[in-house]
Parts: structure tokens; C-alpha cells; sequence
């Protein structure tokens, strides 16, 4: 019988043949390594040799799925997973450390309102939507973060990372925009790849390690200047000193414009405005 019109495809679906190697007569050959299809062979895909195709499966799944859900632009949010909720406790090695965690437990509050206030921005003429909050999806400032856009009824992306000790995606983010990664770098390229405002809060290692290559990629021209807004001032003061950098000549006087202090959730968001002009 000939067909009135042109097929759209030709070759089976991926998942057609894959679900036909499930039927395969069971023999010594059907049952031998060699013989499963490539892409459903873990054993296979977790060789070191295939290590560039996991990176590009990695950056690969995010895009696609970020882009089928019209995230246009993201405004990102790092900070401490140790620093508690208001009234709740810290867990910490000393009571005085505990006692400094806790006193910075208003920026949980400050991170929900930032993201609560970015949350609201309509999406523009193409239906794409814009400064969605993204987070590392777990405790803490992540957690306010995405709670904040949840307050809203807005939803949010939780970028987490498989970890030696488990850390489970917190319970705000949206549940089709929560990811997992393997690489530590394919992860942070995802958090930059959509940010048009980055939110930092008083954090360590990690938050250091997120701020700094961002500075660094704006410094040298690598990515465009966006927003990158410093909570805590006191904090930040103290554990870098910027202005010495500037003095020892390592950094230039302008590179300091990188960088806005900021205190409250609405003088951040005022801040993100008047750089582009939405204000």
C-alpha cells in the first residue's frame, strides 16, 4: 500500500529497540556484555575511557530539559548549607561557633524575600521566563532560596551534586527542575549559563569557589558583567580582604565595581533592576 504522505521518520525510536533487546532469545551470546546495546550498558558508559561522553551527557540533559521548560535567565543564590533557619539551632563543633551560625540565620529570611521579589518577573514576549531562581538545591540559604519562589507559587531549580555524604534536594525545589551531577564542573557551568544576577551569602569553601571563578570570568572578559550581589558586608570585609588585594596590585582599583554590597532583599532586587535598566 503506498502512503499519501511523507513520514516524519524512517528508523525506530531508541526506546522501540530498546525495549526489543529486552526479548532477545537468551542464549550465551545474547547474554554477553558484547552484546547489550551501548546506551543501555552501564558497565560500558562508567569507563574511564567514556568519560568525555558522561560530560557531554551531563551538560547535554540539563540543557535540553532547562530549555523545554522556557528558563530564559536564572538569578543564582549561593551560601553556607550550614547556616540555620531563624529559631532554629546550629550544629557546629563549639557553642561559640554555633552561636555565630545562628547569628546569621536573618539571611535565610533574606535569601526567601530576594527570591520571592526575582520570582515575580513576567516572562518577555517569546514566553521565555526570566531570573528564575536556582540554587544548589540543598539546606540552608538553597533551601530559603527556593522556598522563597515557592511563596510565590513560582518554580525554581535546584542544581545538587552527588556527595560522600547524602544531600537530598530540599523539599522546594520544583520537582521536574531538580537535577543531579556528577562533575563539579559541568554543575557550575549550568549555574552560569542562564545567571543574569548572582545572590552570595556568607558562606565557605564552596561559596568562595563559586564566587571567585565568576569574578574571575567577568574580570578577563570570559562572560558578560551581571549583578553580583555581596550579603553581609561585616562578613565579607572580614574574611577577604579586597582592598588589599587592590593594594598589593594583584587586582585592579576597578575591579572592585564587580562587586555590590548589599543588606536587604529589596536594596539587592533594586540593585538587579537599575542594571538592566528595569527600573
Amino acid at each position: 500500500m503506498t502512503e499519501n504522505h511523507v513520514p516524519a521518520r524512517i528508523f525506530a525510536h531508541a526506546a522501540q529497540d530498546a525495549e526489543a533487546a529486552k526479548k532477545a532469545t537468551s542464549s550465551p551470546q545474547t547474554e554477553a556484555a558484547s552484546y547489550r546495546l551501548a546506551f543501555q550498558d552501564d558497565e560500558f558508559l562508567l569507563r574511564d575511557d567514556l568519560r568525555p561522553v558522561r560530560f557531554q551527557l551531563e551538560l547535554l540533559k540539563t540543557e535540553l530539559l532547562l530549555d523545554e521548560a522556557k528558563i530564559g535567565s536564572t538569578i543564582v543564590f549561593y551560601g553556607s548549607a550550614r547556616i540555620p533557619a531563624p529559631g532554629m539551632e546550629a550544629s557546629a563543633a563549639t557553642p561559640e561557633i554555633a552561636k555565630r551560625l545562628e547569628a546569621k540565620s536573618h539571611y535565610y529570611e533574606i535569601s526567601r524575600q530576594l527570591a520571592a521579589l526575582a520570582s515575580k518577573t513576567p516572562p518577555d514576549s517569546d514566553g521565555m521566563r526570566q531570573f528564575v531562581v536556582c540554587s544548589g538545591g540543598g539546606p540552608s540559604i538553597m533551601e530559603a532560596a527556593n522556598r522563597g519562589a515557592a511563596d510565590v507559587g513560582a518554580e525554581s531549580i535546584g542544581l545538587n551534586i552527588v556527595l560522600a555524604h547524602e544531600q537530598a534536594p530540599n523539599p522546594y525545589v520544583t520537582p521536574g527542575l531538580s537535577f543531579q551531577f556528577h562533575y563539579f564542573a559541568l554543575r557550575k557551568m549550568h549555574f552560569l549559563l542562564r545567571a543574569r544576577a548572582v545572590a552570595v551569602f556568607p558562606g565557605g569553601f564552596g561559596t568562595l569557589d563559586e564566587m571567585f571563578e565568576l569574578l574571575t570570568l567577568m574580570q578577563t572578559g570570559k562572560t558578560k558583567r551581571m549583578p553580583v550581589l555581596l550579603y553581609g558586608r561585616e562578613f565579607w570585609n572580614r574574611i577577604v580582604n579586597f582592598k588589599a588585594l587592590v593594594e598589593e596590585g594583584v587586582i585592579s582599583p576597578a575591579d572592585l565595581d564587580l562587586l555590590t554590597f548589599a543588606e536587604t532583599a529589596e536594596e539587592g532586587w533594586t540593585a538587579i533592576q537599575r542594571f538592566y535598566g528595569m527600573a
